[in-house]
Protein backbone atom coordinates (compact mmCIF):
# COMPACT_ATOMS: atom_id res chain seq x y z
CA UNK A 1 0.00 0.00 0.00
CA UNK A 2 1.28 3.44 -0.91
CA UNK A 3 1.01 6.23 1.65
CA UNK A 4 1.09 9.81 0.35
CA UNK A 5 0.50 13.13 2.06
CA UNK A 6 1.10 15.54 -0.83
CA UNK A 7 -0.97 16.58 -3.81
CA UNK A 8 1.93 15.90 -6.18
CA UNK A 9 2.31 12.34 -4.91
CA UNK A 10 -1.42 11.69 -5.08
CA UNK A 11 -1.90 13.12 -8.57
CA UNK A 12 1.17 11.29 -9.93
CA UNK A 13 -0.30 7.94 -8.95
CA UNK A 14 -3.78 8.85 -10.18
CA UNK A 15 -2.30 9.81 -13.56
CA UNK A 16 -0.48 6.49 -13.79
CA UNK A 17 -3.65 4.55 -13.09
CA UNK A 18 -5.61 6.65 -15.58
CA UNK A 19 -2.98 5.99 -18.26
CA UNK A 20 -3.56 2.29 -17.63
CA UNK A 21 -7.32 2.84 -17.98
CA UNK A 22 -7.99 1.71 -14.41
CA UNK A 23 -11.11 2.70 -12.49
CA UNK A 24 -10.67 4.31 -9.07
CA UNK A 25 -12.87 4.11 -5.98
CA UNK A 26 -12.49 6.48 -3.03
CA UNK A 27 -13.31 5.98 0.66
CA UNK A 28 -12.97 9.20 2.71
CA UNK A 29 -12.53 8.69 6.47
CA UNK A 30 -11.40 10.48 9.61
CA UNK A 31 -9.39 7.47 10.76
CA UNK A 32 -9.76 5.39 13.91
CA UNK A 33 -10.90 2.68 11.52
CA UNK A 34 -13.20 -0.22 12.40
CA UNK A 35 -14.89 -2.97 10.42
CA UNK A 36 -17.47 -0.53 9.12
CA UNK A 37 -14.74 1.42 7.33
CA UNK A 38 -13.05 -1.75 6.13
CA UNK A 39 -16.32 -3.01 4.68
CA UNK A 40 -16.35 0.10 2.46
CA UNK A 41 -12.85 -0.71 1.25
CA UNK A 42 -13.78 -4.33 0.61
CA UNK A 43 -16.87 -3.29 -1.32
CA UNK A 44 -14.81 -0.78 -3.32
CA UNK A 45 -12.40 -3.54 -4.31
CA UNK A 46 -15.24 -5.44 -5.99
CA UNK A 47 -16.27 -2.54 -8.24
CA UNK A 48 -13.02 -0.71 -9.07
CA UNK A 49 -9.49 -1.55 -10.13
CA UNK A 50 -7.86 0.65 -7.48
CA UNK A 51 -8.99 1.91 -4.06
CA UNK A 52 -7.90 5.15 -2.40
CA UNK A 53 -8.65 5.79 1.28
CA UNK A 54 -8.14 9.17 2.91
CA UNK A 55 -7.64 9.88 6.60
CA UNK A 56 -8.20 13.49 7.59
CA UNK A 57 -9.74 14.70 10.84
CA UNK A 58 -11.62 17.69 9.46
CA UNK A 59 -11.58 20.62 11.91
CA UNK A 60 -14.16 22.53 9.87
CA UNK A 61 -16.96 20.14 10.84
CA UNK A 62 -16.39 20.39 14.61
CA UNK A 63 -18.27 23.11 16.48
CA UNK A 64 -16.57 22.10 19.75
CA UNK A 65 -12.78 22.42 19.96
CA UNK A 66 -12.64 19.97 22.85
CA UNK A 67 -14.45 17.39 20.73
CA UNK A 68 -11.94 17.92 17.92
CA UNK A 69 -8.99 17.52 20.27
CA UNK A 70 -10.49 14.39 21.82
CA UNK A 71 -11.26 12.70 18.50
CA UNK A 72 -9.26 9.43 18.47
CA UNK A 73 -6.25 9.41 16.18
CA UNK A 74 -4.81 5.94 15.56
CA UNK A 75 -2.84 6.33 12.34
CA UNK A 76 -0.42 3.43 12.80
CA UNK A 77 -3.24 1.06 13.68
CA UNK A 78 -5.22 2.34 10.70
CA UNK A 79 -2.26 1.78 8.37
CA UNK A 80 -1.94 -1.80 9.59
CA UNK A 81 -5.61 -2.52 9.01
CA UNK A 82 -5.63 -0.99 5.54
CA UNK A 83 -2.48 -2.90 4.60
CA UNK A 84 -4.10 -6.14 5.67
CA UNK A 85 -7.17 -5.23 3.60
CA UNK A 86 -4.97 -4.66 0.51
CA UNK A 87 -5.88 -1.01 0.08
CA UNK A 88 -3.94 0.48 -2.83
CA UNK A 89 -3.27 4.01 -1.60
CA UNK A 90 -3.71 5.90 1.67
CA UNK A 91 -3.91 9.69 1.40
CA UNK A 92 -3.11 11.51 4.66
CA UNK A 93 -3.18 15.22 3.81
CA UNK A 94 -2.07 17.78 6.41
CA UNK A 95 -4.49 20.56 7.32
CA UNK A 96 -2.28 23.02 5.42
CA UNK A 97 -3.02 21.19 2.17
CA UNK A 98 -6.78 21.12 2.71
CA UNK A 99 -7.06 24.66 4.12
CA UNK A 100 -4.01 26.55 2.81
CA UNK A 101 -5.49 29.95 3.74
CA UNK A 102 -6.86 28.79 7.08
CA UNK A 103 -10.41 27.80 7.90
CA UNK A 104 -11.67 31.34 8.45
CA UNK A 105 -10.80 32.27 4.86
CA UNK A 106 -11.95 28.99 3.34
CA UNK A 107 -14.65 29.06 0.65
CA UNK A 108 -17.45 26.85 1.95
CA UNK A 109 -19.92 24.52 0.30
CA UNK A 110 -23.41 24.87 1.76
CA UNK A 111 -26.24 22.44 1.00
CA UNK A 112 -29.47 24.33 1.82
CA UNK A 113 -32.01 22.72 4.10
CA UNK A 114 -29.59 20.37 5.85
CA UNK A 115 -28.12 22.24 8.83
CA UNK A 116 -31.52 22.97 10.38
CA UNK A 117 -32.87 19.41 10.32
CA UNK A 118 -32.34 16.30 12.46
CA UNK A 119 -28.67 16.04 13.47
CA UNK A 120 -27.99 19.47 11.97
CA UNK A 121 -30.11 21.17 14.64
CA UNK A 122 -27.69 20.06 17.34
CA UNK A 123 -24.48 20.62 15.37
CA UNK A 124 -24.46 24.10 13.80
CA UNK A 125 -22.02 24.34 10.91
CA UNK A 126 -21.27 20.62 10.95
CA UNK A 127 -22.74 19.76 7.56
CA UNK A 128 -21.20 22.83 5.92
CA UNK A 129 -17.84 21.54 7.11
CA UNK A 130 -18.56 18.05 5.81
CA UNK A 131 -19.80 19.31 2.44
CA UNK A 132 -16.74 21.52 2.05
CA UNK A 133 -14.13 18.89 2.87
CA UNK A 134 -15.86 16.17 0.84
CA UNK A 135 -15.98 18.45 -2.20
CA UNK A 136 -12.29 19.29 -1.79
CA UNK A 137 -11.35 15.62 -1.39
CA UNK A 138 -13.36 14.68 -4.47
CA UNK A 139 -11.45 17.32 -6.43
CA UNK A 140 -8.11 16.17 -5.05
CA UNK A 141 -8.55 12.42 -5.60
CA UNK A 142 -10.62 12.61 -8.80
CA UNK A 143 -12.03 9.11 -8.40
CA UNK A 144 -14.79 7.52 -10.46
CA UNK A 145 -16.85 6.62 -7.43
CA UNK A 146 -16.94 7.23 -3.67
CA UNK A 147 -18.36 4.91 -1.03
CA UNK A 148 -20.19 5.96 2.15
CA UNK A 149 -21.84 3.93 4.88
CA UNK A 150 -25.57 4.25 5.47
CA UNK A 151 -25.02 4.79 9.22
CA UNK A 152 -24.71 8.54 8.68
CA UNK A 153 -27.78 8.64 6.47
CA UNK A 154 -28.39 12.38 6.60
CA UNK A 155 -24.79 12.92 5.56
CA UNK A 156 -25.19 10.42 2.72
CA UNK A 157 -28.25 12.22 1.38
CA UNK A 158 -26.48 15.56 1.64
CA UNK A 159 -23.48 14.27 -0.32
CA UNK A 160 -25.72 12.84 -3.03
CA UNK A 161 -27.40 16.22 -3.34
CA UNK A 162 -24.20 18.26 -3.52
CA UNK A 163 -22.83 15.94 -6.21
CA UNK A 164 -26.04 16.39 -8.18
CA UNK A 165 -26.28 20.15 -7.61
CA UNK A 166 -22.63 20.81 -8.51
CA UNK A 167 -22.53 18.31 -11.40
CA UNK A 168 -19.51 16.56 -9.91
CA UNK A 169 -18.27 13.68 -12.09
CA UNK A 170 -18.35 11.02 -9.41
CA UNK A 171 -20.79 8.24 -8.50
CA UNK A 172 -21.89 7.95 -4.87
CA UNK A 173 -22.33 4.37 -3.68
CA UNK A 174 -23.90 3.55 -0.31
CA UNK A 175 -22.99 0.50 1.75
CA UNK A 176 -25.22 -1.02 4.49
CA UNK A 177 -24.36 -0.20 8.09
CA UNK A 178 -22.01 -2.60 9.90
CA UNK A 179 -23.31 -3.47 13.34
CA UNK A 180 -22.07 -5.07 16.53
CA UNK A 181 -23.59 -8.39 17.59
CA UNK A 182 -26.15 -6.53 19.74
CA UNK A 183 -27.24 -4.40 16.78
CA UNK A 184 -25.37 -1.20 17.68
CA UNK A 185 -24.00 0.52 14.59
CA UNK A 186 -20.20 0.50 14.57
CA UNK A 187 -18.77 3.96 15.15
CA UNK A 188 -15.49 5.52 16.24
CA UNK A 189 -17.47 7.39 18.87
CA UNK A 190 -18.83 4.25 20.53
CA UNK A 191 -15.75 4.21 22.76
CA UNK A 192 -17.12 7.37 24.43
CA UNK A 193 -20.13 5.41 25.70
CA UNK A 194 -20.36 3.83 29.13
CA UNK A 195 -21.27 0.15 29.45
CA UNK A 196 -24.87 1.01 30.33
CA UNK A 197 -25.14 3.47 27.44
CA UNK A 198 -23.72 0.89 25.04
CA UNK A 199 -26.31 -1.67 26.10
CA UNK A 200 -29.14 0.90 25.81
CA UNK A 201 -28.25 2.30 22.38
CA UNK A 202 -29.43 -0.65 20.23
CA UNK A 203 -32.95 -0.45 21.69
CA UNK A 204 -33.11 3.31 21.12
CA UNK A 205 -31.90 2.92 17.54
CA UNK A 206 -34.70 0.48 16.79
CA UNK A 207 -37.43 2.92 17.95
CA UNK A 208 -39.33 5.17 15.53
CA UNK A 209 -37.69 8.59 15.30
CA UNK A 210 -40.74 10.36 16.80
CA UNK A 211 -40.52 8.12 19.91
CA UNK A 212 -36.91 8.85 20.77
CA UNK A 213 -36.00 11.27 23.55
Amino acid sequence: MQIVDSLLGLRAQIRTWRAQQMSIAFVPTMGNLHQGHLSLVQRAQTIADKVVVSIFVNPLQFDDKADLQAYPRTLQQDIQQLSETDCDLLFTPPAELIYPKGMAAQTKVVVPGVDDKLCGKMRPGHFDGVATVVTKLFNLVQADMALFGEKDYQQLLMIRRLVDDLNLPIEIISVPTCREQDGLAMSSRNQYLSESETSHCPSVASMPVASRT
